[in-house]
């Protein structure tokens, strides 16, 4: 991995973060819960079996400080024997998302440029040739900067009629300015995968591309505990055909990544801090040395991450396990990679690389969800290990 190492996936104040996750453990044969304290990592699934049971609690910082445990090691050893893992397909020791029970939601169209991108894939119909001509249009029409404009109001209602009026609305315009956050279920629980895993794409897709996010990590009471980071791996081909193609084009085998660990709010670093954060990306090409490098700052996004969790959670719906919230990006790559006008799309080895200094980096390679091993280890698989673990 060009330029990765273990200290570079950690936060930058890596002494001061309160991290918690999942490792998976051959010799104990299941995953456990661990928590990195000033640096180590300490399993701490004897006290509290699952993440869940942790953001559950009334003081999850202070249980994740004192839970007794079993000292793992420096997490940065642990990290790098995860990187020179990464190419086994069993590795006996690995980091996997942090959450477990927990659904896994995501809000779309929150940023300006990934609604007009939407706007374009929709007319593109799926065919990334037609995009460039599409955009020209699209911005001539509606301009490209949207984010002064609050969705759901006075302002945004102008916008729609104007549009609607110049036959240039779309699906995708009433979630980016309208009162409703679009909302959808990414991936079930149990079947995110983590930090140095690969990353899935549709075997008929041939427009794909990462989106880097912000990830909240929600308990059941609707409260934000956390945050992490998360790839939402995107078909920009199937969802252009059509927007009832979302499932399809969004949840397949490994095509939900969340890690490398949920960094806990506490009195350093809390939701201000979400807002503030800016993400970078990085891909690497495996077959043909190509780099492309974005960002994503969350103080451009259009609706504030505490009212994507209420709309998110509430009398309408609740998530007796929590809920982990990816929060959408503005990153949506235009930059040509295979030929003039085709814009980007990933080659299998991709090295996807997500990053913010308070939260590390989240680095993933990019296979096919076909070729990738199954997931297999569910629900009903956890529950028996921990009971057997118990005795």
């Amino acid at each position: 991995m060009t330029d990765t190492s273990a200290r570079r996936c950690l936060p930058d104040d890596l002494e001061q973060a309160l991290l918690v996750g999942r490792v998976w453990d051959a010799k104990v044969g299941g995953p456990s819960v661990v928590a990195v304290r000033g640096g180590m990592m300490h399993d701490i699934t004897p006290a509290v079996q699952t993440v869940s049971d942790l953001l559950e609690a009334d003081d999850p910082v202070a249980l994740a400080r004192t839970a007794p445990g079993i000292e793992l090691g420096p997490v940065q050893e642990f990290m790098q024997r995860s990187i020179e893992a990464g190419a086994s397909p069993h590795p006996q020791q690995h980091l996997l998302a942090p959450c477990d029970l927990q659904a896994v939601k995501a809000c779309g169209v929150t940023f300006a440029v990934s609604l007009l991108e939407r706007v374009i894939e929709e007319q593109a119909r799926g065919k990334a040739e037609d995009a460039p001509r599409i955009r020209e249009t699209v911005t001539a029409l509606v301009g490209t900067d949207l984010s002064k404009v609050r969705p759901g109001s006075d302002a945004a209602n102008r916008l729609k009629t104007l549009l609607m009026e110049r036959g240039a609305w779309s699906q995708y315009m009433e979630v980016g300015l309208g009162p409703d956050a679009e909302v959808f279920t990414k991936a079930q629980p149990m079947s995110s995968v983590g930090f140095g895993a690969a990353v899935g794409l549709a075997h008929d897709s041939r427009w794909n591309n990462p989106e880097p996010e912000v990830v909240l990590a929600v308990n059941s009471r609707g409260r934000v505990v956390g945050a992490a980071l998360g790839n939402d791996v995107n078909l920009r081909d199937i969802e252009g055909r059509s927007a009832l193609l979302l499932g399809k084009a969004k949840d397949n085998n490994a095509s939900c990544a969340i890690g490398p660990f949920i960094r806990l709010f506490d009195d350093r670093f809390d939701i201000d801090a979400v807002r503030q954060a800016e993400l970078s990306l990085r891909i690497e090409g495996a077959d043909d040395g190509f780099v492309l490098e974005g960002s994503s700052r969350m103080s451009e996004i259009s609706r504030d991450p505490l009212e994507l969790v209420a709309q998110t959670w509430g009398r309408h719906h609740q998530y007796p396990d929590g809920f982990m919230l990816f929060l959408g990006t503005m990153f949506s790559p235009i930059q040509d990679r295979d030929a003039a006008g085709a814009g980007f799309t990933h080659h299998l080895g991709d090295i996807v690389t997500i990053s913010t200094p308070r939260l590390g980096a989240l680095v993933n390679t990019v296979q096919l969800s076909t070729e990738i091993a199954p997931w297999s280890f569910g629900v009903r698989d956890l529950y028996r290990y921990l009971a057997g673990r118990g005795r």
